[in-house]
């Protein structure tokens, strides 16, 4: 079953918010994977996105062509709560 957008508010929990920068991705990324990519059922009834975008980027001492972002999130009746992200470059 996939889900979609509907137009409410995404935000970060403090979690997601706290790897920001470790894990090298913008409230921008997550909010444009929510919003454009099709949903997919997770785990403990969470939605998940995915999203590939051209990063051509030195990350991690390593050149990365492409990086890919992955929000975990729930939908109640009000908002969208963004619970974590996972970011990946290759």
């Amino acid at each position: 079953m996939t889900g979609g957008y509907d137009g409410k508010p995404i935000r970060l929990s403090d979690h997601a918010r706290g790897y920001l920068v470790r894990r090298g991705f913008t409230e921008g990324e997550v909010a444009e994977a929510v919003r454009t990519c099709a949903w997919r059922s997770a785990r403990n009834e969470r939605w998940e996105a995915e999203r590939d975008r051209p990063y051509d980027t030195v990350w991690n001492g390593r050149h990365d062509a492409t990086k890919r972002i992955r929000p975990i999130f729930v939908e109640n009746s009000e908002e969208i709560v963004v619970v974590t992200v996972y970011a990946y470059s290759f």
